[in-house]
């Protein structure tokens, strides 16, 4: 399933990301831009620095939006020998995945790591991936005095393979409202056009794509809807006894059966769908480049999306959007910034 991905990745002009699996070589052959994630894995083979220049852009992931930075563990007896392997795992070990960062304690170790990547890599983009919370900006700002030059935010509608139903339902912030304060905090402190805003979790139309770059998102991040894209032509094969998600996880019953070469080309469509009806909307707004799409352009239904996103609300006469004052512009009028707020 990774292959397809990869391929598909390419096809449409995008990039493919790595998650917390292991370095597959025909992956990195198939994808045209290849995203390699620093993870919280504790495996031997995990993190392997021999892989860092084969990456177009290092992430940092120290959460997810459908798990938190909780720790998760897949038992001896569910890893083949196979992955066992590639992990680098002793017979009757555990792959244990923990809730932080090996070598990482403080912001310096965090800027260090940064400083790192870049220098072992050639100096590729570094992101900074997340679960949205309530801390939002607090760590942020860590991320942004270490260097990165992406921000990642994972909201709490997020997919997961192996998630407690308590973090899966309970934890984390909205993508909606995660996007707009990450958005407004990287315009605040006067950054936007340095540091790039990924937004992910749960978000499955290009309607929905369209509405994050208005909202202040760079680019989007794919799960579920990609993989449910990709083998939608190959589900007759699990049914009637087993999920379709069968065909495309490594411990698949069905994994066999997976056409990889139908379900790149089935992804590819729909990516390239998605960016024509995108396009497609933009036009519709007059505008000749998505990039230029914005609150402006959008109008809240109900009282509550008015509040949470800033833009017009529907029912009233439309007012132009003002974007929030820079960190430089609450100093010179004596307020306190948002973070200066929290801490106090």
């Amino acid at each position: 399933a990774r292959i397809a991905l990869a391929r598909a990745s390419t096809a449409a002009g995008t990039a493919v990301n790595t998650g917390e699996g292991a370095f597959i070589p025909e992956e990195r052959e198939s994808a045209a831009r290849y995203i390699y994630q620093y993870h919280r894995g504790r495996w031997p083979h995990g993190n392997k620095r021999e892989f860092y220049p084969l990456a177009d852009m290092i992430e940092i992931q120290v959460g997810q939006g459908a798990q938190a930075s909780s720790p998760q563990t897949t038992p001896a007896q569910k890893i083949d020998e196979e992955l066992r392997e590639i992990f680098g795992l002793k017979e009757g070990e555990d792959a244990v995945i923990a809730s932080r960062l090996a070598e990482v304690e403080s912001k310096e170790d965090l800027k260090n790591l940064v400083l790192r990547l870049k220098e072992e890599t050639g100096g590729v983009p570094v992101a900074y991936k997340f679960a949205a919370t309530h801390y939002l900006e607090e760590e942020m700002e860590i991320a942004l005095s270490a260097g990165v030059d992406v921000i990642v935010i994972d909201g709490a509608e997020a997919g997961t393979h192996a998630g407690q139903p308590l973090l899966e339902d309970d934890f984390g912030l909205p993508t909606m409202h995660a996007l707009v304060r990450a958005a407004d905090y990287l315009e605040a402190k006067g950054v936007k056009e340095k540091v790039s805003l990924i937004a992910g979790g749960g978000l499955f139309t290009p309607g929905q794509f369209l509405k994050a770059m208005a909202l202040g998102a760079d680019a989007v991040y794919l799960g579920t809807v990609a993989v449910m894209a990709m083998i939608h032509t190959q589900m007759a094969k699990s049914a009637p006894m087993e999920p379709p998600t069968q065909l495309a996880l490594y411990s698949g019953k069905l994994k066999e059966e997976l056409d990889v070469e139908l379900a790149a080309k089935s992804l590819t469509n729909f990516l390239r769908s998605c960016v024509a009806e995108m396009v497609l909307g933009a036009v519709a707004l007059g505008k000749d480049d998505l990039r230029t799409v914005n609150r402006e352009d959008l109008c809240a239904l109900t009282p509550y999306a008015a509040a949470v996103t800033g833009v017009a609300p529907a029912y009233r006469e439309r007012l132009p959007y003002h974007p929030p004052a820079t960190t430089l512009e609450k100093e010179k009028a004596g307020e306190k910034t948002g973070v200066e707020k929290s801490l106090q």
